[in-house]
């Protein structure tokens, strides 16, 4: 659930409006999106993954902390897929089989099919076959 809109960072750039899929947001008159409907927030995490200033803190549950201060690593989402400059992508290093050096060969293009149509209003074409 989205947790932290930090005004200091947050340069206004409307992304985090743009992506939410359930309006979470608005905007107050400087520009700064605030949670106005922070219980429809589904933890989808577009926001977090889109702010260009890390400026945002969706934690990984679908409800509202209680109590305590929120432990927050503003970005930690973005770093953890590799967005943003000087991140390495996430599929780099993702659990799993090491990725290839090279790519896997290409498979040859298929030989193109020609089509002969009758140029009336009909549409009518026939293939010919490569």
């Amino acid at each position: 659930m989205i947790e932290i809109v930090d005004r200091d960072r947050c340069i206004s750039c409307d992304r985090c409006v743009e992506v939410c899929p359930t309006n979470v947001f608005d905007t107050d008159d400087a520009g700064i999106p605030f949670l106005a409907r922070r219980q429809d927030c589904q933890t989808c995490f577009l926001c977090e993954a889109y702010c260009p200033a890390d400026a945002l803190f969706v934690a990984p549950r679908t409800a509202p902390r209680d109590t305590g201060p929120v432990p927050v690593r503003l970005g930690g989402y973005r770093e953890a897929i590799g967005w943003g400059r000087g991140r390495a992508p996430g599929a780099r290093s993702a659990i799993g089989p090491p990725l290839p050096a090279e790519p896997p060969p290409r498979l040859p293009a298929a030989a193109p099919r020609h089509t002969r149509c009758d140029g009336g209003s009909s549409g009518v074409c026939d293939s010919l076959g490569p």
